[in-house]
C-alpha cells in the first residue's frame, strides 16, 4: 500500500492537456512542512509556464479533476499554484488497523520483478579484510535485502580477488621467510604477515626508488648541489643511511620481480605454486566467512578471478572476431566512447586484465542466470573502469542488460584523511568490529546494569555491529564520512543505537503493561488519532512502502535510515505527549499500545532491511 504511488496515479489521471502524465505525477512529493499538508503536487507551475497559462488557474482546474477519495480530501490551492494534500484521519485509521496484522506492514511486491545480480564486497582473499571493505559489504548487503524485500530475484555475488599479485607476494614470503610454527598455530595470521612483509619491501622501492634514481641522474649530470639537497630530504623522510636506502630499494625491486614471477608461475599451472594456492585458500576463505557471519552477510555466488581465468582467451578472441578489439602498441584494446583511454583487454606480455575478467563474468552471469540487471557496489575511484566495461559489454552483445555502478566515497579519520591506524596501516576490519563492540558494551553497562553478563555481551555485539553498519548506511553513499565510534554508539542522534533503543522501548511498554503485542493484534482495537502526535506517528508509519520504493529506485540506503530516524523521533514525541499505560480510557490505552506495536515492528522491519538486528532490552 504505497500512498505516494496512489496519489501520483490520481494526479497523472488529472494531468493538464499536453503535459506528460508521468512527469506531472513525479512532481507529487511528501510535504517538507506539515502546514503545507501531508503531500504536495507541484507540477502546475511548470505546466502553466509551457502552456503560457496562469498557474493558479491551472491548479484550480487540476484540483477539480483529481479524485483522491477515499485517501484524502480535495487538494487545497496554495501560493502561485501548489496543491496541498491532506490525508483523511479516518482513512489512516483504517490502514493502520489493517497493518496491525500484516507481517509485511503494507509492503507489496513490485509489479514487474527482475533478476538482479549484485556484485559487492569482493576482497582480495590473500590478506585480511580492512576498513575499506566495510562500505561495499554493508551497502551491497542492504541493497540485496531491499530489492529482495520488494519482490525481485536477487543474486548476491562476491567476486573474490584470489588470483593476482597478492598471492605472488605470499608465495614469495612463504618460500623465503615462512615460520612453520607460526603457520601451524595461526595460518591466516602467518599468511598475513608474509603478505605485509612483501608489501612493505615493495612499498620502499616504490616510495624511494624514483627519488634515488633522480639523485643518481643529477650526480651524473654534475649537479652535485641539487643531488645533495634532494638526498638530504630523502634521508630526512626515511631515517635511513644512503647505503640502507640503496639496499632497501634494490631488495624491494627484487621482491617485485620475484612476486610477479611467482604469480606468473601460478597462472601457468606450476605444480608447487598451485599446490600452495590450494593449501592457502581454505584458510583465507575461512577468515572471510568469519567476518561475513559476524556482519550477517551471505552470498549466493562466490567465485574468484581464478574461476574466470580459463575463459579470458575466448573473451579476447570473440571481441576480435566481432571487430571490437584491435592491436595498439603491442597490446589488445577496445576503444570506447565512455572514456578517452581505450580499455586494455590483453597486455603486451600476454597477460589479461581486470577488465577482461569483468567481461568474462558478465557473460557467465548472463549465460547462467539471465539477469536483467547487474549492480557493482565499488568505490567511486573505479568509475572510468566501469564506464568502459559497461560500454564494451553492451556492444559485445548484452545491450538488453541494465548495468549500474553503485559508487561510494571514502571512510576518513578525524584528520579527514583515509582512516588508518597510528602506525599508518589500514585499520583491520575485525579489530574495528571488536573495538565497536567494546565501546557498545560501555554504553550497555551504563544503561542496563540489571542485565546478566551474557545478555550484556549479546546486546553489545548487536549494538556495536549495528552502529558501524548504520554509520555507513546513513550517509549519502557518494559522500566521504568521518569514522567516530563515540558518535556511532551514542544513545541520541541519528544512530543505530538510538533506533534500537526506540525499538526496545516499545517492547518495554508491553512488559510494564503486563500484556503482549500478540494480544493487542488479536484484539484488533480501533485506532484513535485525535492527538496531533498520534496522527503524525500514524502518517509516518504508512509511509514505509513508499520509502522502500524510493530507496530502491535511487539505490540509496540513507533514504531508509532517514525515514527510520524520523519514525523514532515521532515515536518519542508521541510517547512524551500521549500517555500509553495511563491513558484516560481502556480504548485509548489499547489504541496507543497498537501504535507502539506498529512502531516497534516498523523499526525492526526497516533495520532488518539494512542488515541490522534489534534486541528487546538494552
Amino acid at each position: 500500500m504505497n500512498v505516494l504511488m496512489r496519489l501520483r496515479r490520481a494526479f497523472a489521471d488529472a494531468a493538464p492537456e499536453g503535459v506528460s502524465p508521468d512527469e506531472f505525477a513525479q512532481a507529487v512529493r511528501p510535504s517538507t512542512d506539515p502546514k503545507f499538508g501531508d503531500y504536495q503536487a507541484n507540477g502546475c507551475m511548470a505546466a502553466a509556464k509551457r502552456a503560457k497559462q496562469n498557474p493558479r488557474e491551472l491548479a484550480a482546474q487540476v484540483a477539480d479533476r483529481v479524485t483522491l477519495d477515499p485517501i484524502a480530501d480535495p487538494p487545497e490551492i496554495a501560493g502561485p499554484g501548489f496543491l496541498n494534500v491532506r490525508l483523511r484521519s479516518e482513512w489512516l485509521t483504517e490502514v493502520l488497523e489493517t497493518l496491525l496484522n500484516d507481517d509485511r506492514l503494507g509492503v507489496e511486491p513490485v509489479e514487474a520483478p527482475e533478476t538482479i545480480i549484485i556484485d559487492y564486497s569482493s576482497p582480495n582473499v590473500a590478506k585480511p579484510m580492512h576498513v575499506g571493505h566495510i562500505r561495499s559489504t554493508v551497502i551491497g548487503e542492504s541493497l540485496a535485502r531491499l530489492l529482495s524485500c520488494l519482490g525481485h530475484k536477487v543474486i548476491r555475488d562476491n567476486h573474490l580477488g584470489d588470483w593476482g599479485l597478492q598471492f605472488g607476494q605470499i608465495l614469495w614470503g612463504w618460500k623465503y621467510h615462512r615460520d612453520p610454527d607460526a603457520y601451524g598455530r595461526d595460518p591466516v595470521g602467518e599468511l598475513a604477515r608474509l603478505y605485509r612483509l612483501a608489501a612493505s619491501k615493495m612499498k620502499l622501492a616504490d616510495d624511494y626508488g624514483p627519488k634515488l634514481d633522480k639523485v643518481r641522474s643529477l650526480e651524473v649530470e654534475g649537479k652535485a648541489e641539487e643531488a645533495d639537497a634532494l638526498f638530504a630530504k630523502l634521508l630526512g623522510d626515511s631515517g635511513l643511511s644512503r647505503s640502507e636506502i640503496e639496499s632497501a630499494v634494490a631488495e624491494g625491486k627484487s621482491v617485485v620481480e620475484q612476486a610477479r614471477d611467482e604469480t606468473a608461475k601460478l597462472h601457468a599451472g606450476d605444480p608447487e605454486n598451485r599446490q600452495l594456492w590450494e593449501q592457502f585458500m581454505p584458510h583465507c576463505l575461512g577468515a572471510l566467512e568469519g567476518i561475513y557471519e559476524r556482519l550477517g552477510v551471505r552470498f549466493d555466488v562466490q567465485l574468484g578471478e581464478s574461476f574466470y581465468d580459463a575463459m579470458l582467451p575466448a573473451v579476447v578472441d570473440d571481441l576480435k572476431a566481432k571487430g571490437l578489439a584491435e592491436p595498439s602498441e603491442g597490446a589488445t584494446v577496445v576503444f570506447t566512447q565512455a572514456t578517452k583511454a581505450p580499455m586494455i583487454v590483453q597486455k603486451r606480455d600476454g597477460a589479461f586484465t581486470y577488465a577482461t575478467s569483468d567481461l568474462a563474468k558478465v557473460k557467465y552471469c548472463e549465460d547462467e542466470f539471465h539477469a536483467d540487471r547487474l549492480l557493482y557496489v565499488v568505490d567511486s575511484r573505479q568509475g572510468d573502469h566501469f564506464k568502459q566495461v559497461f560500454d564494451v559489454a553492451k556492444r559485445w552483445g548484452f545491450a538488453d542488460v541494465r548495468f549500474d555502478h553503485v559508487a561510494f566515497g571514502t571512510i576518513l579519520g578525524a584528520d579527514r584523511r583515509p582512516f588508518k591506524t597510528r602506525s599508518g596501516d589500514v585499520v583491520g576490519l575485525e579489530s574495528l568490529l571488536d573495538e565497536a563492540v567494546a565501546k557498545a558494551l560501555e554504553v550497555v553497562n551504563t544503561n542496563s546494569p540489571d542485565l546478566s553478563d551474557d545478555e550484556r555481551s549479546r546486546v553489545a555485539e548487536v549494538v556495536g555491529i549495528g552502529a558501524v553498519k548504520y554509520a555507513d548506511l546513513s550517509q549519502n553513499r557518494l559522500s566521504d564520512y568521518v569514522f567516530d565510534l563515540d558518535k556511532m554508539v551514542a544513545m541520541t542522534g541519528n544512530t543505530a543505537t538510538y533506533l534500537q533503543y526506540a525499538y526496545a522501548r516499545t517492547r518495554s511498554i508491553f512488559r510494564k503493561g503486563e500484556t503482549t503485542p500478540e494480544a493487542i493484534r488479536a484484539a484488533r482495537p480501533p485506532i484513535l488519532l485525535t492527538h496531533p502526535a498520534e496522527r503524525s506517528l500514524a502518517l509516518t508509519l504508512v509511509r514505509l512502502p513508499e520509502t522502500l520504493d524510493t530507496a530502491a529506485s535511487e539505490l540509496k540506503p540513507n533514504i531508509l535510515t532517514d525515514y527510520l530516524f524520523g519514525l523514532a523521533n515521532d515515536f518519542s514525541s508521541f510517547f512524551e505527549q500521549c500517555p500509553v499505560l495511563k491513558a484516560e480510557s481502556p480504548e485509548r490505552r489499547s489504541s496507543r499500545l497498537a501504535l507502539c506495536d506498529l512502531t516497534g515492528r516498523t523499526l525492526a522491519f526497516g533495520l532488518n532491511v539494512l542488515g541490522i538486528d534489534v534486541v528487546d532490552r538494552m
